[in-house]
């Protein structure tokens, strides 16, 4: 029979065999790859999207999918409209339906999706489970995709009709039945070999999903290669590399296509070259800032179900910020505004902003296309409070111009106008800058990740969680104002 399949392991599979043949032989080598927050989203959504149709009877979860598959059989029998979860398994092929929808004497299989467009990874995982359920004996009569509909926007009671669109792909998925089998043989084939496979690396390495074992099978890539030319796309790699060149000399030699400021990363790394620094394009720069300074920094998180009025799936919702306010004398004021767990922040944020921070101030951001958007998000979600946010936002000067447009470059920096790699390069030696002194949160994912989960611990728990968090954003924000001052010395004299 070989080994047992779920949906997800048969997609992983057809991306790359290799995936299920480490998971059996070498699982150790395993990175985790897995998004907390992208997790918790598709359950959400999961769980959402069952009522679409109206009343359903829901297959719990059990370790034994014998069990659930009969549970799965009970319900049809008794003639139930939509089953939650329901579960078929054959010849060691196993999988779940979001939700099987009854039509007429057959049914239909609907695949829900946290994303708000359709992906090709998906047709795969739909004609696995149609292969999976013919072989069981159900009439299929149709297949769609659910999934989430960017333009919706919550006012009340959500409303699942507006809030996911179902699409049909019924022609597309039948059409891969005998390329199911051809694979579900051909991966069992693979994964039962004892000896490792040789399989050399490539763009499936990291699409549609990116692979656990990846850091593994490129372990002989050397730190400077062309996978670490910053903008080059994915499959110019891919290909730059099927064709010899890997390494930064083998760039230097061979001379690939490479835009101006990816053969500037490579050739100061090759050659050592010193930092290259535009005096007088600093110096313009830096005389469009007035005192005193506002250093800005949000932090917000996302929701696939929108939770409260005016939002879409997946707007960034703004629940912190944190102002480092710099003095003509060099003194330095810091502010900071962490709103309630469990709440709408938009409001609290909204008018916490507006007491901090005077009208027609100068802002600077890192960035600041997100900051913008984020005040402009709430100006249009707050009428009363729009021309003092508008203000604010229509002040916001941008930090990372001098590193993007490369004013100041250094080898160290890597090619990357991030402040993440612009910091270290500049201030190296500074150990009250290091993200990963921090405890709890080191970057924006897991301060979203953390104030999205906050509700679910206890007040003890909430009190290290929010110091954790404003901490973070806190060093976000002197980060900009050392950035900024070293700008300052390079261009002195």
């Amino acid at each position: 029979m070989g080994i047992g399949l779920s949906k997800s392991k048969y997609c992983r599979g057809v991306q790359c065999p290799k995936m299920l043949w480490m998971d059996r032989h070498k699982p150790e080598e395993a990175e985790d790859v897995l998004s907390e927050s992208l997790m918790v989203n598709g359950n959400r959504v999961g769980d959402v999207a069952r009522g679409y149709f109206g009343k359903y009877n829901l297959v719990e979860y059990d370790s034994d999918k014998t069990v659930m598959a009969e549970k799965t059989v009970k319900f049809m029998k008794a003639g139930s409209g939509n089953i939650a979860e329901a579960s078929f398994l054959t010849d060691g092929l196993y999988c779940a339906v979001d939700i099987l929808h009854k039509n007429g004497k057959g049914y239909d299989i609907i695949e829900v999706k946290s994303s708000t467009e359709v992906k090709d990874v998906y047709i795969d995982d739909m004609a696995f489970q149609y292969y999976v359920l013919k072989q069981c004996g159900i009439d299929v009569r149709k297949v769609f995709l659910m999934h989430l509909n960017s333009d919706y926007v919550r006012h009340g009671e959500l409303d699942l009709k507006e809030l996911f669109v179902l699409e049909e792909f019924t022609t597309a998925v039948k059409g891969k039945y005998s390329e199911v089998k051809s694979n579900i043989r051909a991966i069992r084939d693979y994964v039962d070999t004892d000896d490792e496979p040789e399989r050399d690396i490539d763009t499936y390495c990291e699409a549609p999903y990116a692979c656990a074992y990846h850091g593994y099978c490129a372990r002989h890539i050397p730190e400077q290669s062309v996978f670490n030319v910053r903008r080059l796309k994915t499959e110019k790699k891919y290909e730059y590399y099927h064709q010899g060149i890997v390494t930064f000399e083998d760039i230097v030699k061979q001379q690939p296509k490479l835009s101006d400021k990816q053969w500037k990363q490579v050739e100061t790394a090759y050659y050592g070259r010193a930092d290259e620094v535009d005096t007088a394009a600093i110096k313009e720069f830096l005389s469009e800032l007035t005192y005193p300074l506002y250093h800005l920094d949000f932090e917000t998180f996302q929701q696939a179900i929108p939770e409260y009025d005016g939002l879409s799936p997946y707007s960034q919702i703004p629940f912190q910020y944190s102002l480092h306010i710099e003095h003509a004398d060099g003194t330095l004021e810091h502010r900071e505004f962490l709103a309630k767990e469990g709440t709408d922040p938009r409001r609290a944020v909204a008018e916490s902003l507006c007491k901090d921070i005077p009208g027609h101030v100068c802002v600077l951001a890192y960035n600041r296309s997100f900051e913008q958007r984020v005040i402009q998000s709430l100006a249009d979600c707050f009428p009363d409070l729009s021309k003092r946010l508008l203000g604010i936002r229509n002040n916001i000067h941008d930090l990372m111009v001098p590193f993007q447009k490369q004013y100041y470059y250094s080898r160290a920096m890597q090619g990357s106008y991030s402040i993440k790699y612009v910091l270290p390069a500049l201030c190296p030696d500074d150990p009250g800058l290091d993200y990963q002194a921090l405890e709890g949160v080191h970057n924006g994912s897991e301060a979203s990740e953390t104030f999205a989960d906050m509700p679910n611990h206890t007040p003890e728990e909430i009190r290290v969680m929010r110091n954790n968090l404003l901490r973070y954003c806190r060093l976000d924000t002197l980060a900009m104002v050392k950035v900024l001052e070293k700008l300052r010395e390079s261009v002195k004299g």
